[in-house]
């Protein structure tokens, strides 16, 4: 019997990446998708041609259907949340439901061998005083309510034996695009308004291709008898940039692309620290997407989005 794989939120941006690339492996016998479609998504539409995939329109906090399908599952990637700082502000009932309640019933109520591999954010490490340097070991401070309700999510999946990735700033196509996406939205910007205006442009963070996000979730799949119960960043090595070195990358693909200081103006977003992906690497996984790949890759798509008005390609 191969395996049975629940994929909670599996019609997002990167639960449809990963969803394609589960399809692909041999020892795959089914993947359920529960997904309520908040976002009118259609991105499953050409993955469910594929006889392995069942998709379940439902929200994840039905817990009576959930409790269903987890004790009937070998793998589960609760992939399901509501995503940013501005969505969960928004709603912050429904951000502790999905964010952490969901995790805490899945693991007080899944057979005991279930894998189960979680995403979280490297903005957990919160608000830094100057450049910070970032292992797992670092001290975490979340400092929005979607950090907290991830962190809560998070203990929930390590006190059961689970597998954490912290990831850094996701950037990539998918099938269900995300244009609001630091990356994303830059190279947007450089097509379209042709400038940008930047807020601390000192400030740096670490990037990740939604495809080596999935591909680190199912290396962790076939390798969770070594890994389980520890937590992992997961980002490009290569990629600890400011903004302002961001955009300099994306000016080498899109010449005209004007770049503009604002000294004056702050970025609600306080994260500036460069992030170990060290242990990560050490369990053999490595990322084969670049930042310039993903530039690339982009700016081939996004006259497709361009064209269709992009005006749900995003969670706010």
């Amino acid at each position: 019997m191969g395996l049975k794989i629940l994929i909670t939120g599996g019609a997002g941006y990167l639960g449809t990446i990963l969803c394609e690339e589960l399809l692909k492996l041999p020892e795959v016998e089914k993947i359920i998708i529960l997904d309520n479609l908040l976002y009118k998504q259609e991105g499953l539409f050409s993955l469910l041609y594929n006889k392995k995939l069942e998709f379940i329109c439902e929200d994840v906090t039905n817990f009576n259907l959930l409790e269903k399908i987890i004790l009937n599952v070998d793998v589960i990637f609760p992939l399901a949340a509501l995503v940013g700082g501005p969505a969960c502000n928004q709603n912050k009932e429904m951000a502790k439901k999905i964010n952490q309640n969901q995790l805490e019933f899945i693991t007080n109520n899944c057979a005991y061998n279930t894998k189960i591999i979680y995403p979280n954010t490297n903005s957990l490490y919160g608000q830094t005083d100057g450049l910070q340097h970032i292992t797992e070991k670092s001290p975490v401070s979340p400092i929005s309510v979607y950090g907290w309700t991830k962190y809560e999510g998070e203990k929930s999946v390590l006190k059961y034996g689970g597998i954490v990735l912290r990831l850094a700033t996701v950037f990539g196509t998918s099938y269900r695009f995300r244009k609001d996406l630091l990356v994303n939205d830059f190279v947007l910007r450089a097509l379209t308004d042709k400038f940008i205006v930047l807020f601390e442009p000192h400030f740096k963070r670490n990037y990740i291709h939604v495809r080596d996000v999935s591909l680190a979730f199912i290396h962790m799949m076939r390798n969770y008898g070594k890994y389980k119960g520890e937590v992992f960043n997961l980002g490009l090595s290569s990629a600890n940039l400011s903004k302002l070195e961001l955009c300099e990358i994306i000016k080498k693909h899109i010449p005209d692309f004007v770049i503009k200081i604002d000294e004056f103006s702050k970025d609600p977003d306080k994260r500036n620290y460069i992030v170990s992906n060290k242990k990560m690497e050490k369990t053999g996984w490595l990322p084969r997407h670049s930042l310039d790949d993903g530039i690339q890759e982009l700016i081939k798509a996004y006259p497709v989005l361009i064209n269709s008005g992009l005006t749900t390609y995003t969670n706010l």
